[in-house]
This record gives structure tokens, sequence and C-alpha cells, in this order.
């Protein structure tokens, strides 16, 4: 279903040029003008018609009016004040489907602005916070948890990072706490021209679904373990976990050799090591 606003449109870039608009590199901002590549973005989390979708950073609302025109009611967070009278138009347009929350993404409660009802989180993460947000939105201790889907953009590296398979430079802490209870992809790959400015980098959209979650793991304890053994990646365990009170013998003990690095333990053996660890 393609919901059409209630006026129309001038395309994006003109609406962002009358409105003296330009991106701001202290936010880590960098605008997409594609209309058809942000249908494409919009349309990944499949049928949003009537979904509340979450986004972060909407800037001058490109992805917004995507997902807008896919159905979705969208509850943005923007810090950007420049950006807010563009999103006001967009909520005009789209009567009852936009919610602009002036604010910073890593303040807000986001179960709090959802209502409690189910939602997606779509967004292309300003490069600055896009990791932190990320692993906020991995770690609730309540699983499933509220969100439905993740489809965000981020630096090709940095996604490469989120699906990479043990025993590879890229896989480390991101991999594991994606992978452990999730299931993540790279869904689409964007070239760095199709930003304006363009960055340096090529980005990617990661798309993340919930996943059946081991019995008997704390989130923290899993938390905890990956953040020590990644932080010192090219230290044997028994030196990077010495940290974790009683990490290192309980490897041993369920065979994980203590003079392993990180990034040869397996996410299941990650998990099995939180699991024995909070036994």
């Amino acid at each position: 279903m393609t919901i059409q606003p209630r006026t129309p449109l001038p395309p994006l870039r003109e609406t962002v040029r009358a409105h003296g608009l330009s991106a701001s590199k202290a936010l880590g901002q960098n605008f997409l003008f594609d209309e058809q590549l942000l249908d494409r973005i919009a349309a990944l989390p499949g049928d949003l018609s009537g979904a509340t979708v979450f986004e972060v950073g909407p800037g001058p609302g490109g992805l917004t009016r995507a997902l807008l025109r896919a159905g979705a009611k969208v509850i943005a967070v923007e810090r950007d004040d420049r950006c807010l009278p563009l999103l006001a138009e967009l909520a005009e347009a789209f009567p009852g489907q936009l919610t602009v929350v002036p604010d910073d993404a890593m303040a807000v409660d986001v179960e709090a602005l959802t209502g409690g009802t189910p939602y997606h989180i779509v967004a292309n993460l300003p490069y600055n916070v896009g990791t932190a947000l990320f692993t906020r939105w991995l770690e609730p201790a309540a699983w499933p948890p509220r969100w439905v889907s993740l489809t965000l953009m981020f630096q090709l590296e940095v996604a490469e990072r989120i699906v990479a398979p043990v025993g590879t430079s890229a896989y480390g802490r991101l991999a594991v706490l994606a992978q452990w209870r999730s299931n993540a992809k790279i869904a689409m790959k964007v070239h760095r021209s199709a930003f304006t400015p363009p960055p340096k980098v090529m980005s990617a959209i990661v798309h993340v679904t919930p996943g059946d979650q081991p019995d008997g793991v704390d989130p923290k304890i899993l938390s905890k373990l990956t953040e020590k053994g990644f932080g010192q990646r090219r230290k044997m365990l028994r030196q990077s976990l010495k940290g974790v009170e009683g990490a290192v013998a309980t490897a041993e003990a369920i065979g994980i050799d203590p003079t392993r690095r990180a990034e040869t333990v397996s996410v299941g053996e990650w998990v099995a090591l939180a699991r024995a660890l909070g036994a």
C-alpha cells in the first residue's frame, strides 16, 4: 500500500535548498535524495501499513517520506533544530502519521515513546552514534525485544563487523552481540555517491530480526565478557578476561583453551562461557 501526501511535495532536494539547509559534519549528517533508493530501504522491513516505526536522525526527512508513503506511523527523533520545519511540513502532508521528537536519540526512552506497542527501527544512523545505539538495542534484558526488526544504515566496515564469522579480521564484539540471539544480514550496499555530501566510505544497510535466546544466559555477563575479551583482542584470553572474576578458570573448565585469542572463540563458545559463569 502506498500512501500519497495530502498535498503534493516538491522533490526533497528542492525542499532542502528552499530552507537553506546543509548537512552538519558535527552531527554526522549525510543526506539521501534518491526517492527510489529510499523507497527500497523502506521496503526492507516488509509491510509497514499501520506499523509503528522509530526513526533516528531523520534530517530533512528523505527516509521519513518513504516510510510515510509505505503507510507507517513514524516517531522520529531529531536533535537538529534546523530540520524541524521540514519535518513539520511532512507531518502536515501525512496527517496523523508523523510524530517528531526534538531530542537526542541517546537520551530518549524508545519504549515510552512507542507506548508499549511492537515497533520497527529504521534509520540512516548518524555515523557518530550509530554503533552505540545499535548495541543498546541489542542488549535488553527481556527477549524477544519489543522491536520487530532493525533496518539500519552503517559504514560498510561496521556492517561487515556485525555479520562477520568467527576467525575473520572483522569478527569481534559487535558480531557476537548481533548474532547470539538475533539474525543479522547485510541487506543492501549503498555507494558513497548516493549521499550529499558524499562520505569518504561506502555504506550498507543491515537488517536484524530477533532469534531465540539460548537458555540460562545473562546478557549482562555476555556483554561484559565480550567487552573485556575484544577490548584487548591481541592478548590471550587468560590476560584479556582477567577482569571478569572466574572467567579464565571457567573457560578452561568447559574446554576453551585460555591461550586462545578472542577472535577465535565462536559465538556459541562465548554463550557457553556466559552460561557457565552465571550458573
